[in-house]
């Protein structure tokens, strides 16, 4: 079964373009390197300063892998500082 969820998070206002530099960043490297997800999409909400991701793997083991990627130890620091306060994730179950 699909690994599947999405993460809200806040950013501090004057981090806004370092964030989403980073989100791109992220973006590209987990395309061209990680053929186990199946999406990973970053997405400004309405709500200023506030973004999601949704992001889905084919198992659990395929998100720890993409987060023990070098490039996620090597973006992931940069995303983290912009974020103001921290991120909640929920996670998306298949109806059957």
């Amino acid at each position: 079964m699909a690994h599947t969820f999405i993460a809200r998070m806040k950013v501090h206002p004057h981090k806004e373009a370092q964030f989403v530099a980073a989100c791109e960043a992220m973006e590209k490297a987990v395309g061209a390197h990680e053929k186990t997800a199946l999406i990973y999409k970053f997405y400004r909400l309405r709500e200023p300063n506030t973004f999601a991701v949704i992001e889905s793997f084919t198992d659990e083991a395929a998100d720890a892998a993409h987060q023990a990627s070098d490039h996620f130890k090597e973006i992931a620091p940069g995303m983290i500082e912009c974020i103001n306060g921290g991120w909640t994730r929920e996670y998306l179950d298949p109806l059957k």
